[in-house]
């Protein structure tokens, strides 16, 4: 049911339509969201599960019935996730969410004097994590280049081998920023040829475009249950049964996901999160060509409203709901604040704030003030084609107003 609106931003669904808004004031009026690659908005399916969830008492380590009980509802939700990868139920591990399955991946991978080959378009969470973990070491340490349209140069993997072995290669599946998809199973080739190992952050694939662990022959993958509509907070690493890898937690206590990770695991985002990729598996069919054509639509009304505006990224590898547009000449800010009623993003949100532009667009060869004039907009599940209509006319207006500004403001008076 939809709740009063309130005067902060909240994001409120309506399980009876399957549909969300954001309700940004007190009068009800709506946003179109399009920022899924931030965070997705929870699941109907997901919700319901998370509430039951706390509805009901139980630590899943506990041996007495509401324990036992708890720890069930786990295990289904870990067969739930791992259906949605192709994998076994017992190579997941439960996380806090991405960042945390990035540093336990990579922390485990990588040990002193191991070679750590990754590039400059990653998230942060793996490329600080990376040089954490080779700091003693800085040449352990290589970023492979990358092109104008995003694509990593899986070529530069042969020269790198070519002196070294071993280590560990960690490529995103799917780039934050402009979608632009890296073929994993040509770097795992590489790589297994060199005696490496592989990982992937596959946070904005999973739940978007089928995956299958098999196929890509990876031996670790990080993900967030919040990119595919499931509660923020939790999230999980694969591990590949037989990789030879010894962990190194980043949290000791009682030993829990068979050593990994301590603590006591977060029974209701865990619950939410098996709930979701349910629900994303069995929607993928449909979901795909949906949304890469809603994608398309936008793209299409607002390169022919704003001449001169580009999409960014190779744009026949890339997934279905995000597109990259930079707006020439014209600061991506303040089109966005020009906007209110359309929620889109300057590039990552967890680089939000940060003084310097987007470190992803610069590794393609963008300007920092074309860098500076980009918006993502990152489509999903319940983005409707009205959603579309209503954000380019809201961009052409909003770009139309500071073009004026700024022009205004040069003249001289």
């Amino acid at each position: 049911m939809r709740e009063q609106a309130s005067t902060s931003s909240t994001l409120v669904c309506d399980t009876s339509e399957v549909g969300w808004q954001m309700m940004n004031g007190p009068n009800g009026s709506y946003t179109s969201y399009f920022d899924y690659n931030a965070t997705a908005p929870i699941r109907p399916e997901a919700l319901a599960a998370v509430v039951e969830a706390m509805q009901s008492v139980g630590n899943a380590s506990s041996m007495h019935e509401p324990g036992r009980q708890a720890a069930h509802r786990v295990d289904d939700a870990r067969r739930q996730l791992a259906d949605l990868l192709g994998c076994s139920p017992g190579e997941i591990i439960f996380t806090s969410g991405a960042t945390e399955a990035n540093n336990l991946a990579l922390r485990a991978a990588c040990s002193a004097g191991n070679l750590l080959v990754t590039s400059p378009v990653e998230h942060p969470a793996v490329l600080e994590t990376a040089r954490a973990v080779t700091a003693e070491n800085p040449e352990d340490l290589v970023l492979l280049p990358v092109a104008g349209d995003g694509l990593v140069d899986l070529e530069a993997l042969d020269q790198v081998f070519a002196t070294r072995r071993g280590g560990v290669v960690s490529l995103m599946a799917a780039n934050n920023e402009t979608g632009v998809l890296t073929d994993l199973r040509v770097a795992a080739k590489a790589a297994r040829e060199a005696g490496a190992l592989v990982h992937t952050d596959a946070t904005q694939i999973i739940g978007r475009l089928p995956v299958d662990v098999a196929e890509l022959d990876v031996d670790l993958l990080s993900l967030s249950a919040h990119k595919f509509g499931g509660p923020q907070g939790v999230g999980a690493l694969y591990v590949r049964r037989g990789s030879p890898l010894s962990h190194r937690p980043l949290l000791v206590g009682g030993g829990q996901e068979r050593g990994w990770r301590a603590g006591t695991l977060n029974v209701a985002g865990i619950i939410g999160m098996g709930a979701a990729a349910d629900a994303a598996r069995h929607g993928l069919g449909q979901d795909v060509e949906r949304i890469a054509a809603l994608r398309d639509r936008l793209e299409s009304l607002v390169t022919d409203a704003l001449p001169g505006c580009r999409i960014n990224g190779r744009r026949d590898q890339r997934l279905p709901g995000v597109t990259s547009i930079t707006l020439p000449g014209v600061p991506a800010d303040a089109v966005l604040a020009a906007m209110p009623d359309v929620a889109a993003s300057e590039g990552s949100a967890c680089a939000s704030g940060a003084p310097t532009p987007s470190h992803v667009l610069l590794a393609m060869g963008l300007s920092r003030e074309d860098a500076d004039s980009t918006i993502r907009f990152s489509l999903g599940y319940a983005t409707t084609n009205a959603e579309i209509e209503h954000a380019a006319h809201a961009v052409k207006r909003a770009a139309t107003q500071v073009r004026a500004a700024l022009t205004e403001a040069h003249v001289p008076r």
